[in-house]
């Protein structure tokens, strides 16, 4: 995104020619607003009508361009209501080829048969004929609009047409193109093989060539990658530059000695980053990234111990209350040996209980409160707050965590999650926080065994889960959808539990939970299946964080195929974490390869890590975590995945910039300077921890 005349850029798209106030108001459903918006609207795919080719030559399903002439007129016919067919026959010259058209009567008005035309569209062989249905068109001697070269094609929205949008798009470019600046130095573009900004979007959009398309791309992708970069380099600058609580030197051995397990030395190494975190002067921004059971828990309670040992409190943020409840069951005995009174505060809680609760953090009576968004609340006030820990970080989103921050003057922070997340693309959507990975799993655990099957298996995998449940285990089976769907073909989990209830596990004690209860109903049934009074929970994808049920070793994921690779490791994670063997069975509907590909990940890995760089390799960086980030721009034209080797640039450039002070005190940095000031004023505030 280059540097405007913003007054020019920023103004209401209505007064782009060709655009109006009605067609404004369709434009506004694509997030379209302005000028610089349009031009920043990037083609999703391109055709490429330039290259001609005979009619001869043309392969079945291939979209050619080619020059004609008719050989008859333009026939119609009405075989039922609602449909009319035109058709012709034409040549190149040197062969034939019957053209169709369904309900465009306009053609016979429009089309001069007596003149030459070039055709756009996709060859249908059948036998020896060559048909081409629905072609675009225009003369010969006018060709260059819609045939005769590189087409681009955008997501649309009803009312606008390809057509409509890139007429507008030129007239938006011819309005910009002398108004855009270029933000990028002279020398810096050169020496990272850069183009100019006013080509690369005049090439984006209209491309001459796929060489110069390629070139432009390269370009904007460069540049929104940098900015995002600079911004949050320039937030954490600012953060890391903040300083924190000094907390003292702590003996932590007396709670290590009080632990029935020893750390492993990724525990080890990632406490020490911590530790050190917190007995310097700058002010912690840590996130702690580990696999599922990885142990990141015990992290945040050796973090808290430290706090509490300087005379701190520590605030426990977690995403629900069956979770909160479940870390303080564990956290608050160990505490007591030490003297550190812990504090519950839940939603759930009655009025008069989280008024005490809240009346013994501001009187520093509590040193630990652990509690869910309830924490969040303007009437939780705390004495001294030192440290903030937010568990299942994605859950919450940065204005949350930047708001549970406020309740203390320059508290650290450390937040955790168990989404594995490619490191590449950790180090671009975290980059206002250090990244330490806890990276092996504790001994002892028993890998999940994952089979993937179809429907032929359904009444075998009932009779493994009664098997199962006989010598005393329990199980999940997990859907898609709450209820049944006319559109889809998938299980319900209200679907699903009539008919298991009745017959394929009749005489089980079978619950249901989903999003659309209320949080007490979802609260009681998660407590009945935690405490064994139930066997078998079908659920959809409520249970995919923070469930802690050692007893449970059977997972069914039905529809396993309508489920992200990362999505299908969370809820994997919910078993596998007691002393029993278990499973995890994926009924996949899926036909396509990319189906049986990704099923393929799930049996073969137990790696969150290594399926995280399979889901973004099949799927993308927006699907990752099952939900976006709060705070952090979408991508306009980068992709994580396929971009890679332009991101390890950026980085590289990133921090040539930082370390230079470029921005600072070189002229010819000014533009992209005041860009990214701009972006973390506009973008990127919520990301702010201040």
């Amino acid at each position: 995104m280059s540097e405007y005349d913003n007054r020019y850029l920023d103004s209401p798209l209505k007064y782009v020619k060709g655009v109006g106030e009605n067609r404004a108001k369709l434009f506004s459903k694509l997030g379209i607003y302005t000028l610089g918006d349009i031009i920043h609207y990037f083609p999703r795919d391109y055709e490429d009508r330039s290259v001609f080719k005979p009619i001869l030559e043309a392969s079945d399903g291939e979209p050619i361009t080619v020059r004609v002439r008719f050989v008859t007129g333009i026939t119609e016919t009405r075989p039922r209501r609602n449909l009319s067919i035109q058709k012709a026959m034409v040549t190149d010259g040197a062969s034939l080829m019957n053209v169709t058209w369904f309900n465009q009567g306009y053609v016979k008005q429009n089309i001069d048969i007596s003149r030459e035309y070039v055709f756009f569209g996709t060859v249908r062989r059948v036998g020896s004929r060559v048909e081409i249905h629905n072609p675009v068109f225009e003369e010969a001697d006018q060709s260059g609009n819609l045939t005769g070269r590189i087409v681009p094609v955008y997501p649309l929205t009803k009312g606008i047409t390809q057509n409509i949008l890139r007429k507008i798009l030129r007239n938006a470019l011819d309005a910009a193109s002398d108004k855009i600046v270029d933000i990028l130095p002279t020398g810096f573009r050169h020496k990272y093989r850069l183009a100019e900004a006013v080509f690369s979007y005049e090439q984006i959009h209209f491309p001459t060539s796929m060489e110069n398309m390629e070139m432009a791309r390269r370009r904007l992708v460069f540049e929104e990658l940098l900015l995002l970069q600079l911004g949050l380099s320039s937030i954490k600058g600012t953060n890391s530059g903040q300083s924190g609580i000094r907390f003292s030197p702590v003996d932590i051995s007396p709670l290590l000695n009080a632990l029935p397990f020893k750390l492993t030395p990724a525990q080890e190494r990632v406490f020490e980053e911590i530790r050190s975190d917190m007995e310097s002067e700058r002010r912690m921004n840590r996130l702690i990234q580990g696999d599922v059971g990885s142990g990141k828990t015990i992290l945040a309670v050796l973090a808290m111990y430290i706090a509490a040992s300087s005379g701190y409190q520590s605030a426990f943020m977690v995403p629900t209350e069956i979770l909160a409840e479940q870390h303080y069951r564990t956290i608050a005995p160990l505490f007591e040996k030490f003297d550190i009174k812990v504090g519950l505060l839940t939603g759930g809680l009655k009025k008069k209980e989280k008024e005490a609760i809240k009346k013994e953090a501001e009187e520093e009576r509590l040193d630990v409160i652990i509690g869910t968004h309830a924490v969040l609340g303007d009437s939780t006030m705390f004495g001294n707050l030192g440290l903030v820990i937010t568990d299942e970080q994605h859950r919450f989103g940065v204005r949350q965590r930047a708001r549970l921050s406020q309740k203390g003057e320059n508290p650290d922070l450390l937040v955790m999650t168990a989404t594995p997340i490619p490191r590449t693309l950790a180090l671009v959507l975290y980059g206002d926080l250090d990244v330490s990975i806890v990276d092996s799993l504790p001994p002892g655990r028993k890998p999940i065994k994952t089979y993937v099957v179809d429907e032929s298996m359904r009444d075998r995998i009932y009779q493994f889960i009664r098997k199962n449940i006989a010598e005393g285990r329990q199980a999940y089976i997990v859907c898609p959808l709450v209820e049944e769907s006319d559109e889809l073909e998938v299980e319900s989990a209200t679907g699903l539990v009539e008919k298991i209830r009745d017959d394929a596990l009749k005489g089980l004690r079978v619950g249901l939970i989903h999003g659309r209860m209320k949080s007490a109903e979802k609260d009681d049934i998660m407590r009945r299946f935690s405490r064994g009074e139930l066997d078998v929970l079908v659920s959809t994808t409520v249970i995919e964080v923070g469930v802690n049920v050692p007893n449970a070793n059977i997972m069914v994921i039905e529809n396993a195929e309508r489920f992200g690779l990362a999505q299908l490791h969370q809820l994997r994670g919910r078993v596998g974490r007691g002393s029993h063997q278990s499973y995890c069975i994926l009924f996949n509907q899926g036909k396509s390869e990319i189906s049986r590909q990704r099923m393929e990940i799930m049996a073969k890995s137990n790696d969150g890590f290594v399926i995280a760089e399979k889901d973004l390799e099949l799927r993308g960086p927006g699907d990752v975590f099952g939900v976006r980030q709060h705070g952090l721009p979408e991508f306009r034209i980068a992709n994580l995945y396929r971009d890679m080797d332009v991101l390890k640039d950026v980085q590289k450039a990133a921090r040539e910039i930082v370390s230079g002070n470029l921005l600072e005190k070189d002229e010819a940095w000014r533009p992209l300077a005041r860009r990214v000031e701009l972006m973390v004023r506009k973008k990127l505030q919520d990301l702010s921890m201040n």
